[in-house]
């Protein structure tokens, strides 16, 4: 039987300017986002779609999950197979398709991880690991658009 996990975040919109949605352009997308115990994230909606550039907004956070989801089971299955991972970085970059209704959907995340080994050795199977942590992301089996990686391994000097 499957264990069930739950989480609960608060989102609650501060973009009031007095009108509230009266028109298009009378709030602002600002937003943020309350997890129990955490630090609120100040999130809007993507600048593009009258959204505050100075804070996350909903694409970014999931292009940042993706890329955080597969860093997190990459480095476990690094540890239970013995690559010594000493540096890991990623440059996530994800591609939606807006439609003419103003609807949308990602059509592709592709994660760029950089990754330090401890010896040239472990090179070959630090980068077939990618594939497996692709496969044991939560966040990347519950997408419906491909997440790709291009990795790039060294081994530290």
């Amino acid at each position: 039987m499957a264990h069930l996990h739950h989480y609960k975040a608060t989102t609650t919109w501060i973009g009031n300017r007095g009108t509230g949605t009266s028109d298009y352009k009378a709030y602002d997308r600002n937003h943020n986002i309350a997890i129990d115990g955490k630090e609120t994230l100040k999130c809007s909606s993507d600048p593009s779609f009258r959204g505050d550039k100075t804070r996350q907004n909903p694409e970014e956070l999931l292009v940042a999950s993706l890329s955080s989801c597969h860093m997190l089971w990459y480095l476990h299955l690094s540890a239970v197979n013995g690559v010594v991972i000493t540096a890991y970085e990623d440059e996530a970059h994800g591609n939606m398709e807006e439609n003419k209704d103003g609807s949308g959907q990602f059509t592709e995340v592709t994660l760029n991880p950089r990754v330090t080994v401890s010896d040239k050795s472990m090179i070959e199977k630090a980068n077939a690991l990618h594939h497996e942590a692709n496969q044991m992301c939560f966040i990347a089996r519950s997408v419906k658009f491909p997440v790709h990686h291009k990795p790039v391994t060294i081994a530290a000097s």
